[in-house]
């Protein structure tokens, strides 16, 4: 089915709805946000998602082992609270970054991470939200969020087969069937070799939704190669300059790289095209350096066609050289000049 956010329209005939990630990536400081904002419209970003939650709302301040990180991340030895407290975009901006984004024509959304966050959103009026690859297994949220009957982008980093299933049965249950699901890897950063891009067709295939990627990987790489295997949406972390730090910073592309990461797939799209094997002008006149049956010696008329007299070569004004083999043994019709293109009627 097609997807329809604001002017995009998420389905195979048209362009992939790439999103800036804001994340983290504003130093608390919302002139940093609304700088990334605009970069990212210049880069070519067709829209912005921040994160809506508190420290408070995605976990409590307890620093015992199981709130401690210590599973071979870039923020191990860090509490859950200590990390989101830095993470976290604050509410209070995120009206003002909804009005900033809208005015430079760029959409707006967010990632909510418990009923409160979506209520909030809702009086912003965002156009779509996204579930984190963490929270795919909150299916009370899943629901909540779907029914608000606008489309959800799910990333399913560390969902099993079953649990992607879930979350989609979540959205069609509240009537909602505008679900996107992005492929996802999520280590921080991740290794290229851990993309797995071919899960994207299988994933398509099987859930019958739209598809994507939701990439963490350094570089352009994993995303310009997932469009080539039916991704519609690319999200990726954009940061202003990785000097601004952050938990985010090391895995997320400054404005030239992400520019670069959009003209590559806008030229992948370009590439894919459609399936064509019409015969078009251009086509046509490149057919004359397709080879053909030449006389290559002078030939008198009622003289044999041999080998070594008839060849095919380049270019292609002569009989195909599928005829070669009939051609050879039978006489010529007429006196024939080396260089001439063999024809039907220069034969007996």
């Amino acid at each position: 089915m097609k997807i329809k956010i604001d002017t995009h329209t998420i389905v195979n005939t048209e362009k992939t709805f790439v999103i800036a990630e804001l994340s983290a990536n504003h130093g608390h400081d919302i002139n940093i946000a609304k700088k990334t904002i605009k970069a990212a419209k210049e880069s070519g970003a067709d829209a912005i998602k921040i994160q809506t939650y508190t420290a408070d709302t995605l976990t409590i301040d307890c620093d015992n082992e199981y709130f401690k990180l210590d599973s071979g991340t870039i923020w191990d030895g860090r509490t859950l609270y200590d990390l989101y407290s830095e993470a976290y975009t604050p509410w209070e901006w995120q009206r003002e970054l909804m009005e900033y984004a809208n005015s430079l024509d760029l959409i707006f959304f967010s990632t909510p991470f418990d009923k409160t966050a979506v209520d909030f959103l809702e009086e912003l009026n965002v156009p779509l939200y996204k579930v984190a690859s963490f929270e795919i297994m909150d299916i009370p949220l899943i629901e909540y969020i779907a029914s608000k009957g606008k489309p959800v982008i799910i990333s399913t980093g560390v969902a099993t087969l079953s649990d992607i299933e879930e979350a989609v049965n979540a959205c069609k249950r509240m009537g909602n069937d505008q679900i996107i699901l992005l492929k996802c890897t999520s280590s921080y950063p991740a290794k290229i070799e851990d993309a797995n891009l071919n899960t994207i067709p299988n994933m398509k295939e099987t859930f019958g939704v739209e598809v994507g990627l939701s990439d963490h990987t350094l570089g352009i790489t994993v995303p310009i190669v997932s469009i080539a295997l039916g991704a519609r949406v690319i999200e990726k972390h954009f940061i202003l300059d990785k000097s601004i730090g952050g938990p985010d910073a090391s895995f997320s592309l400054e404005p030239n790289e992400f520019k670069q990461m959009v003209e590559a797939v806008r030229d992948a799209e370009k590439a894919l095209g459609k399936v064509d094997y019409s015969m078009n002008e251009k086509k046509k006149n490149s057919r004359i350096f397709g080879r053909s049956l030449f006389v290559v010696k002078d030939i008198k008329a009622g003289e044999t066609f041999t080998e070594e007299n008839v060849r095919s070569i380049r270019p292609s004004y002569g009989l195909a050289p599928k005829y070669f083999n009939e051609i050879i043994n039978r006489k010529a019709a007429t006196d024939i000049a080396r260089g001439t293109p063999l024809s039907w009627d220069k034969v007996k």
